[in-house]
């Protein structure tokens, strides 16, 4: 049997959509904090791989929102100003307590999977500081994508995704309390209580709290503006 070789073209985005997941992890994670810089030649080395695939792969950060492209200075991870930041939590507000209250009437909601999920994120918890943020964000974030595809079938989802995500780069989780973060877990026990009885306003009034309670964390504890470093 001949070895069939992938043709060029579908090997470079094979490696776009590799150094782009890469990438996005590491903004999501806090490793790439707000403001950093996004140098080609040097991801393009961490990664094995030429400046080409890079460069694109930075274009869909873009496209993301986790990444602008300044000009002489080259990529940058987004940073924002309060502005910002309240109106994308307005956003997330609207769109995501729009579809907590869908996914308790949809019929579509796996609530053994988001209880799973909140058994995984308090099971991170710890009493001293050395709490596993990055992982207990993935798992939050993975709560809030199964609130969202309970909500709606495509269109809702792809829309809220670059909203959410967006106040992730600045590491917020790791700006709460062990008072504030006990409650953000008791509100998502909330949420998944609301969605099991079909209850469509005790939902969103779950999440709304839980918005708003996060973007006071936002607003009083993150640096905003962040200058990129040189």
């Amino acid at each position: 049997m001949v070895d069939r070789v992938a043709p060029a073209g579908t090997r470079g985005e094979q490696a776009v959509d590799r150094v782009h997941a890469v990438l996005r992890a590491e903004i999501l994670d806090g490793v790439r904090p707000a403001g950093s810089r996004l140098r080609e030649e040097e991801i393009a080395e961490a990664q094995g791989t030429s400046r080409t695939p890079v460069r694109e792969a930075i274009r869909r950060l873009a496209g993301d929102g986790l990444a602008v492209l300044a000009p002489r200075r080259g990529a940058e991870v987004v940073a924002w100003d309060e502005e910002d930041l309240d109106e994308l939590f307005d956003l997330r507000v609207l769109l995501e307590g729009h579809a907590a209250a869908r996914a308790a009437t949809s019929g579509r909601a796996d609530t053994a999977r988001l209880s799973e999920l909140c058994d995984r994120m308090e099971a991170l918890r710890r009493p001293t500081g050395d709490r596993d943020y990055a992982e207990i964000t993935r798992l939050n974030l993975a709560f809030h994508r199964e609130v969202h595809r309970a909500g709606g079938r495509r269109v809702l989802p792809d829309l809220v995704a670059r909203v959410v995500e967006g106040p992730l780069v600045h590491s917020t989780l790791r700006r709460y309390s062990p008072d504030r973060l006990d409650r953000s877990f008791a509100q998502h026990r909330d949420l998944v209580a609301a969605v099991e009885a079909g209850d469509a306003e005790w939902a969103r009034a779950v999440m709304t709290a839980h918005l708003r309670a996060a973007r006071e964390v936002v607003r009083a504890a993150v640096p905003l503006s962040v200058p990129a470093p040189t």
